[in-house]
């Protein structure tokens, strides 16, 4: 069946369907979670600081395992830790949609996430491995608008599910998307060949998971614990231990899990960090907007997922253009543009109020989403372009490690914001009225929001100066 395939013409569009399937359920289960969110918190009584964790664990899993999955993928074949991927993943929505607890749940979310990992540290690298250069804009414009797509399944679907079966059917939608993504893996993807004969850098992999659950623990919790708390400092401390042992190992082994030297192209660096900038931009917006329309607003999910669905409807729209145009005019004035349209749309939802019209909130989403749109195909090309073919794989995994790096911080840095300034309003006030603690909100996430707006305002500093090196 396979060997019939392969004869195909457009066989490479084929692999590009499934590489395209994993994708989407890896970004329909991240914004799907978001607006489901404040139900969970409610449904199992806990807080927003705790409840973050279903989304940071995810994203925390994922960036930690992405070098060692994307290693594993030259060493083991792409198309089999593509298939453990889709199992995993799909076995980890199962469990999550019968979890009866915040534990739970958060526990089997890292299972999800490990499946995830595979799927998104191999999923460029495949792409790109069976696209010539000269569609390789295009073909991340399309890929971009997969990510758009899932994101745009997520709210919408996940608002109706939530809304009329609970919030455990937002993991079991996952389901049936695995299954035809293993069943494509099966069946049309090749078979590796001239596998890499290498050792795999296990104490690498543990240095570097041990070094961001470090930092991200120091700083998803740092409100919670104080700054200057021991628990804050004891975590900081092994993020830095660990990252320093990481590199001095990395310099000093023949096979290391990250290849350090790559980050001496300036041009692939920047377009990393941009991206980073970038998501952590966007997941300020992300995590908090769908509190802000359930707890202030009083919107019921399915309008929630509506007003969220404006963002990567108009994404979807603009990436695939966006990566044909770069490979004519190049992507430093998209990726610039871009990212100060998102700066704007960040800005106009911070500008929100309680009696914000509807047409207004979708303005400030829809200005992101057309931003982003403009960014992120460019960038992707800007930095799969930058390195030898032979690198592919290696600049795959470190541009999906960027994005999922900037996923987890952005959260983290918006609910620590948000917290920070919510309680100091409230601070010294014994029973605060509800209109006290909406004001407390209001200024939580107008300030969380403007940080974001600089984020993506830096990055398109960066953005801009990619090619000054």
């Amino acid at each position: 069946m396979q060997a019939k395939l392969q004869n195909f013409h457009h066989y490479r569009w084929l692999i590009f369907c499934v590489v395209s399937l994993g994708t989407f359920m890896a970004t329909l289960t991240s914004s799907i979670v978001n607006v489901g969110l404040p139900l969970i918190t409610a449904a199992v009584n806990t807080d927003i600081t705790t409840a973050q964790w279903v989304v940071t664990a995810y994203l925390l899993v994922i960036t930690s395992l992405l070098p060692i999955m994307g290693r594993l993928g030259d060493i083991w074949g792409r198309r089999k830790v593509y298939g453990f991927g889709f199992i995993g993943f799909t076995a980890g929505s199962l469990l999550c949609g019968i979890s009866a607890s915040i534990g739970m749940l958060i526990g089997f979310r890292v299972i999800q996430a490990v499946g995830a990992s595979a799927l998104m540290a191999n999923a460029m690298a495949i792409v790109t491995g069976n696209f010539p250069q000269s569609e390789r804009g295009k073909v991340l414009g399309m890929i971009g608008a997969v990510v758009a797509l899932g994101s745009l399944s997520g709210p919408s679907l996940g608002g109706v599910l939530v809304e009329h079966f609970g919030w455990h059917s937002i993991f079991f939608v996952n389901i049936p998307v695995g299954i035809l993504g293993y069943a494509g893996v099966q069946l049309v993807l090749p078979v590796d060949r001239d596998l890499l004969a290498e050792p795999i850098d296990y104490l690498g992999a543990a240095l570097f998971t041990a070094g961001m659950a470090g930092f991200l623990l120091a700083l998803s919790n740092g409100t919670e614990w104080g700054w200057n708390s021991l628990n804050t400092m004891m975590s900081v401390g092994v993020a830095v231990i660990a990252f320093a042992a990481f590199i001095w190992h990395e310099k000093r082994i023949s096979h290391p899990m990250l290849e350090l030297s790559i980050f001496k192209n300036w041009a692939f660096s920047a377009g990393n960090l941009a991206g980073t900038l970038s998501f952590m931009a966007m997941f300020a917006n992300t995590m908090l907007l769908p509190f802000f329309l359930h707890d202030v607003l009083a919107f019921p999910p399915g309008k929630i997922g509506l007003i969220m669905s404006t963002f990567p409807v108009v994404m979807a729209v603009t990436a695939p253009v966006s990566g044909t145009l770069s490979d004519k005019i190049g992507p430093v004035i998209l990726t610039t543009s871009g990212l100060g349209l998102m700066a704007l749309g960040l800005v106009l939802t911070a500008s929100l109020h309680l009696d914000s019209k509807l047409w207004v909130i979708m303005a400030g989403q829809a200005v992101m989403g057309l931003g982003n749109g403009m960014f992120q195909s460019p960038n992707n090309n800007s930095v799969m372009s930058a390195v030898q073919p032979s690198q592919l794989g290696v600049a795959g995994g470190i541009n999906a490690l960027a994005r999922n790096f900037g996923m987890v911080c952005g959260t983290a840095v918006a609910v620590s914001i948000f917290e920070y300034r919510r309680l100091a309003i409230l601070s010294g006030i014994g029973q605060p009225t509800p209109l006290q603690q909406t004001a407390a909100f209001m200024t939580g996430y107008h300030n969380a929001l403007i940080v974001g707006a600089c984020l993506a305002g830096l990055g398109a500093l960066v953005s801009f100066n990619r090619a000054k090196k």
